[in-house]
């Protein structure tokens, strides 16, 4: 099992639509996502650099799209 980061001292940066926001953090390697309204206090998904460009590759080819 690979130790994950805290993010404590991780730069976030929001990404919005709508007034819905994420938060994505880069930090050692590792990706972080989290809720934008919880920020702090809310958790946070840990990704490899692999596993997040396969996610942005994903939204890039309308994998996620509704149909």
């Amino acid at each position: 099992m690979t130790d994950r980061p805290l993010f404590a001292d991780a730069h976030w940066r929001a990404a919005c639509n709508g007034g819905a926001c994420v938060e994505v953090a880069f930090h050692g390697g590792w990706v972080g996502l989290r809720d934008g309204k919880q920020g702090d206090l809310g958790p946070v998904l840990t990704f490899t650099a692999d596993e997040w460009d396969a996610f942005v590759r994903g939204i890039k080819d309308g994998r996620f799209e509704t149909p």
